[in-house]
């Protein structure tokens, strides 16, 4: 995808245009005044295959590990369908902290997937920055009973985003 216009609806379905949502703070025009302002961004970012902005709004540990190729190629590689923000836990304008649970629903080879994590984000040098990334699965979610479609993607498989990673180093963490 490419970068919306500003009177297009932002690709992080928060139901404003993009000028009025992701487009300033991808832009550089504004800083993500909430971790969940942020969270949209990166998104989107993914979205349009912004990997810079992905870089630039992760933490230090974040960036020693980032993976700008395999980055690139998740985003290219999917057609982005929308994000769900289930729950932000502080993470507003007067705080320092907090956490944005979400759901980002994404295509790969016309195969649906869904990727459901709790991030954490902090303010560094006043700037909200993405500090880690908790994956919500099945396994991990109380009372959830789950029956699978599929087979269960093993550690040691292609993660099925199709960033060319194992399962244990990309989606699986």
């Amino acid at each position: 995808m490419t970068e919306p216009k500003t009177s297009d609806p932002c690709p992080c379905h928060s139901g404003k245009v993009y000028g009025d949502c992701c487009g300033p703070i991808l832009g550089g025009a504004q800083k993500a005044p909430t971790a969940e302002a942020l969270m949209r961004a990166r998104y989107t970012a993914y979205a349009i295959d912004d990997v810079d902005f992905l870089f630039a709004s992760s933490g230090d540990a974040v960036r020693a590990e980032f993976d700008p190729a395999g980055a690139h190629k998740w985003a290219r590689n999917s057609v982005w369908t929308g994000m769900e923000v289930l729950d932000v836990q502080r993470g507003g304008i007067d705080d320092d902290e907090g956490t944005v649970e979400f759901v980002a629903h994404y295509t790969v080879k016309r195969q649906p997937f869904s990727h459901h994590e709790r991030s954490t984000f902090k303010r560094v040098e006043g700037e909200w920055r993405f500090i880690d990334g908790e994956l919500i699965t099945p396994e991990n979610q109380k009372g959830v009973t789950i029956v699978r479609d599929a087979p269960k993607v093993g550690r040691n498989d292609p993660c099925p985003c199709g960033s060319g990673k194992k399962y244990k180093h990309c989606c699986g963490r």
